[in-house]
Order: C-alpha cells, then structure tokens, then sequence
C-alpha cells in the first residue's frame, strides 16, 4: 500500500477522530506544519503592521492559522474532516471555521480575503475518490472559487506534495486557467528531507515570485534554527492548551487586538499579576 495519505482513503475518511488527534499532537508533525505556515505567511507579503483576513485552505486542526493569529491577522478557515474541525474547537482557536469541500468551490462573496494560505492539502484534490469527480474540472472550481473571494493584488501561497511533474502541471495548469500568474517557489531543491514545494499564486497580474530558501546556503542551518525556536510553542500545541498567560503574553495579545480594532482594556499595573489562591 502507498504510503502517502490521500491514496488510502478520502480526507474525511482518513482524518478521523483518532489520525486527527494523534496528528495534532505528534511533536514533529508539529514542528513542521509550524515552520511551514511561517514560510507560507512570508511568501504571501502582507503589508507590514496591517492585520489582514486570510483564508486557511485544509485548515485541519488550526496549527497555521495559529501563527496567523500570532502574527495579528484574523482568519477563516475551511476543512473537510469533521474530527479535525473539533479538535480545532476543543483547543479555541481564534478563527472562524467551516466544514466543506475544496472541489466543490468556496461559498464566499468576492474579495473577501486579503490573501490565502494552505499546507499540506492541495494535493488531496488530484485523485477521484468518486465516480463523480474529476480532479481536473475540481480543481479548476476550487482555483476559479477562489480567485473570486480574494482582493485583487493578492496572493495565496500553497505548500503541497506533489507525486511527480503530472501533477504538478495539473495543478498549475487549472489555476492559470482560472485567472491566477505565478509559479513554483521549491525550498531547498538539493534536500531530501528539507526540500519543500510552495505554488505561489497571484491575482494582480505578472510579479516576480520569491527567491527560494536554500538554493546558495549550506543546507541544514536556517532550518535548525527555525525548528529549535518553536520547541516551546509546540509543547503548549501538543497539549492542546492555551499558551501560558504570562504578563508578556497578554500585553501581545492585547496589542494584536488593538491592531485589529478590536475594543480592549487599557493596561494597567495589574494586568497579567498572578492572583493568590484562597482556600476557604
């Protein structure tokens, strides 16, 4: 039996109760869907100190839209599998959250989203999981779908594993066709484990894509680094908590509300103080 995921049974069927919990709390799986919504948020260039509303394309659980959220952008996310949209609700995230399916086309008005990301899920739409689809005709609903409900001069960036070069122009191919100018961005291409491939796709006509990490460094340093300074963050993950509420951790937090424009308390020498415990 293949050992990628999409050839052994449909998203909805695979991501159940127990994948879904078991994926968000396996550490290294963690680790790398962290590092690669940072590098997908980087690609999609957001205006700087701006929250934005981003669409989580295959949001699972909510592990990237985590770091939309720390990076002070509100967003909606999109899933088929049911369990890990539960999940994403037992841990409250911040994002809205929707059940559907990609192939089907998103339900949103036009320019409703200042940008898209999506990781590890573009590649689940290239098989027929039914006699009615046509991974041809879904994909090209899903890119025509979304080209619509994204502001124009936008981007979405998607990490994805491709199974080979087929696959790929399928995909490129039904994007373009929808409307979108960009190209393949491949991180680390002289790596086995470090390559990742990211489509960079835009909706304001031709823009140089963005340089790809790896290609003249030596491979193995920027990673090392990245993975080593989310190893707190992927502890408080695992467990399925809120980060610790330290004084630092609201005072961010109640600056990324603000830039959202959302009403907030004024700070104060109380705020964040640990308060005694009484026991009666």
């Amino acid at each position: 039996m293949s050992g990628r995921p999409e050839h052994q049974a449909p998203p909805e069927i695979f991501y159940n109760e127990d994948e879904a919990r078991k994926y968000t709390r396996n550490t290294r799986m963690i680790e790398i869907q962290l590092t690669m919504a940072e590098r997908a948020v980087e690609l999609l260039c957001l205006p700087e100190d701006q929250p934005c509303h981003i669409i989580d394309l295959g949001c699972g659980s909510g592990l990237s839209g985590e770091t939309l959220t720390e990076q002070g952008h509100t967003w909606t996310g999109v899933d088929i599998s049911s369990a890990m949209l539960s999940v994403a609700k037992e841990k409250e995230v911040e994002g809205d959250l929707l059940l559907g399916d990609l192939g089907q086309g998103l339900p949103f008005r036009a320019g409703a989203f200042d940008g898209a990301i999506s990781i590890s899920a573009l590649q689940w739409l290239c098989n027929a999981d039914q006699r009615t689809h046509n991974p041809a005709k879904r994909l090209y609903k899903f890119f025509s779908s979304l080209y619509s409900c994204l502001s124009r001069g936008s981007r979405a960036v998607f990490q994805f594993y491709p199974e080979n070069s087929s696959q790929v122009e399928l995909i490129t191919s039904q994007a373009m066709k929808a409307g979108f100018t960009g190209g393949l961005v491949v991180d680390y291409p002289n790596s086995t484990k470090a390559k990742k491939f990211f489509l960079c796709l835009m909706t304001g006509g031709q823009q140089p894509l963005p340089a790809a990490l790896g290609v003249d460094l030596k491979e193995g340093a920027a990673n090392h680094i990245s993975f080593s300074q989310k190893r707190d963050r992927t502890k408080q993950l695992r467990s399925g908590k809120a980060p610790k509420k330290s004084r630092d951790w609201i005072l961010e937090k109640k600056e990324r509300r603000r830039r959202q424009g959302k009403e907030t308390r004024d700070d104060s020498k109380f705020t964040g103080r640990k308060r005694p415990s009484h026991v009666w």
